[in-house]
């Protein structure tokens, strides 16, 4: 990332890795990451789970060009599967293959973790989207942390998008986040006095045993040792294209308005981590589907309420790079159709776990399902 961009885009993408015949997961992702690097290069990552891959995007300026990359690096992806025999599929679980099945990368980073974090990582397989927005002052950033904090349950109930665990409703539309959250440096990150706070709090943490390096809090949202940007990594992975890059949006438009409220000296009242921690499970459950918890006035709205202020709040950040009619629209779009959870739990009516996944590698390949 260069040092004097602003508010550029990056963004991974976890995708499954699938048997096509059975549906299940497969346990080939080295071969099909040794397939999609001929063409992407070291752009493709081994995870965790032999069933995993991650793809990473260049730098983006614009949402046009994440909408740009994310079709290639689906479409190469794609093809690369094809080519081993293989299908992928973006959702933030797999609606019923078992964690029991799946193989622990032969790699030391993850038998490390293995060996540390024991069955908490065997039941790991969950697949994450994580966008990166550049912003070069880490003191500004730290301040953006504190002020994006109340908008991350909106963000994951427009994003939730994995209903099922092991063959069953799990009756929460993102149970990837109440997975998630059971890791010791997980789930919301806490309001920092200062820039001295942050770093205080991060070389604790360290220092403590807790985590071997600041490059392991994995905070909802959090700041990267290695990139001068914010990440946000609340979302499930999205299914459709059009999410990730809606995903991105909102979130660069996020950035923006509080590091120009922070430059401004806006005032501002912190959300408590006990009432935040609430309304991102209360959102884990529901989604958009129901209320979420408005944490200025710390009483149920409706989720559409919230969306609508968060959409008001970015609107001018978007406007000013001409994205904010294309975000809107999308927004809308997940509205009228649902969220991905809502939509897997339609085909699971329609025609059981079997169609879900169908309609799961249809959307990721950028097909409608009818």
């Amino acid at each position: 990332m260069s040092t004097h961009e602003e508010y550029t885009i990056g963004f991974e993408e976890e995708y499954q890795v699938i048997e096509p015949a059975s549906r299940q997961l497969s346990q080939d992702a080295e071969r099909l990451i040794a397939r999609a690097r001929e063409t992407l290069g070291d752009s493709v990552l081994s995870e965790l789970k032999l069933s995993q891959v991650e793809v990473v995007s260049p730098i983006c300026g614009s949402l046009a060009d994440v909408r740009r990359e994310v079709g290639r690096l689906r479409q190469t992806m794609l093809q690369a599967a094809g080519a081993e025999g293989l299908a992928i599929a973006s959702a933030g679980l797999h609606p019923f293959s078992g964690w029991r099945d799946q193989l622990i990368t032969p790699k030391e980073r993850y038998q490390d973790l293995l060996s540390e974090f024991r069955l908490l990582a065997r039941e790991q397989m969950i697949y994450g989207c994580h966008v990166h927005i550049g912003l070069t002052d880490r003191a500004a950033r730290v301040g953006v942390l504190n002020r994006v904090r109340p908008w991350l349950p909106v963000l994951l109930a427009l994003n939730a998008n994995s209903p099922y665990w092991g063959g069953e409703d799990s009756g929460f539309a993102s149970y990837r986040t109440v997975m998630w959250s059971r890791w010791p440096v997980a789930g919301p990150s806490p309001h920092f006095e200062s820039p001295t706070d942050y770093s205080h709090q991060v070389r604790s943490l360290v220092s403590a045993g807790v985590v071997e390096d600041a490059s392991k809090i994995y905070w909802d949202i959090r700041l990267p040792e290695r990139y001068p940007t914010v990440e946000f990594r609340i979302a499930d992975a999205c299914t459709r294209a059009d999410e990730t890059v809606m995903f991105a949006g909102l979130c660069r438009g996020l950035v923006r308005a509080c590091h120009e409220a922070e430059l401004r000296g806006d005032e501002y009242t912190p959300v408590a981590y006990s009432l935040l921690r609430a309304a991102m499970w209360g959102a884990a459950r529901d989604g958009l589907c129901g209320e979420l918890i408005d944490l200025d006035a710390a009483r149920l709205v409706p989720a559409s309420e919230l969306v609508v202020r968060l959409l008001e709040y970015v609107r001018p950040s978007l406007e000013s790079w001409c994205e904010y009619d294309a975000t809107v629209e999308s927004v809308e779009r997940t509205l009228r159709d649902g969220t991905g959870a809502a939509r897997q739990r339609a085909a699971h009516a329609h025609g059981g776990p079997e169609a879900v996944m169908d309609m799961l590698i249809a959307e990721t390949a950028g097909c409608k399902q009818e």
